[in-house]
């Protein structure tokens, strides 16, 4: 994170940016139950439009007072200045890799922790060799794939590590693990970038399928 001065000077601890979606919705409900809007932690809801970022801030009942920005991915001038605002941004905005690229820019600039929960393991490679010198210069903790399937992998790894040093006295070394049966289906934002994914590594894979076709 940028420096205690500079941290002081934020206006903001916590932004979600894409509250509007499905996902940033249940992220600022969350928050609203547990800190409420106006509180120890100084929180806003940011996305492309403030008028349906009302909308989801009215559902979720918050009152008129929790903050609403207007951030677009298309707009970097509106990103630099939502990241220079906040200490920590969350965000919900996927497929990152057609709309993630701009906010890690300014977060990595501006010294701002930033969080998502991307699953897209290439683009998250390309930011790393792209913007890690920077992150590290300006203090930025740019962290990928916070909770992403946190339940089977995150938690259920930490479950067995508990296990394990309560019945071995050590952890496990190495731990594998597999999905062997889902429910529900993905959410839209979901399919987006699995399709996104596919897309992008489509003329990647071609030169393999020719030669081996």
């Amino acid at each position: 994170m940028a420096n205690a001065e500079q941290a002081l000077s934020r206006a903001f601890d916590l932004i979600v940016y894409g509250a509007s979606g499905f996902t940033g919705r249940l992220v600022a409900e969350h928050l609203l139950s547990t800190y409420g809007a106006i509180g120890e932690i100084r929180w806003a809801m940011a996305g492309r439009s403030t008028t349906k970022l009302a909308e989801v801030r009215a559902l979720i009942g918050g009152p008129s007072s929790l903050p609403l920005i207007a951030a677009d991915a298309s707009d970097p001038a509106s990103l630099k200045a939502m990241a220079e605002s906040a200490k920590v941004i969350i965000s919900t905005v996927g497929p990152y890799q057609l709309y993630g690229e701009g906010l890690v820019a300014a977060s990595s600039a501006a010294g701002t922790d930033y969080v998502d929960l991307c699953g897209e393991p290439a683009w998250m490679a390309a930011m790393i060799r792209k913007y890690g010198e920077a992150a590290q210069a300006s203090g930025a903790r740019i962290v990928f794939s916070c909770g992403f399937d946190s339940i089977p992998f995150d938690l259920g790894v930490f479950f067995l590590e508990q296990q394990a040093r309560e019945t071995f006295g050590l952890p496990a070394m190495r731990v594998r693990g597999r999905v062997r049966k889902m429910k529900g289906d993905f959410s839209g934002g979901t399919a987006a970038s699995l399709l996104a994914t596919v897309v992008t590594c489509v003329p990647q894979c071609q030169p393999v399928a020719t030669m081996w076709g």
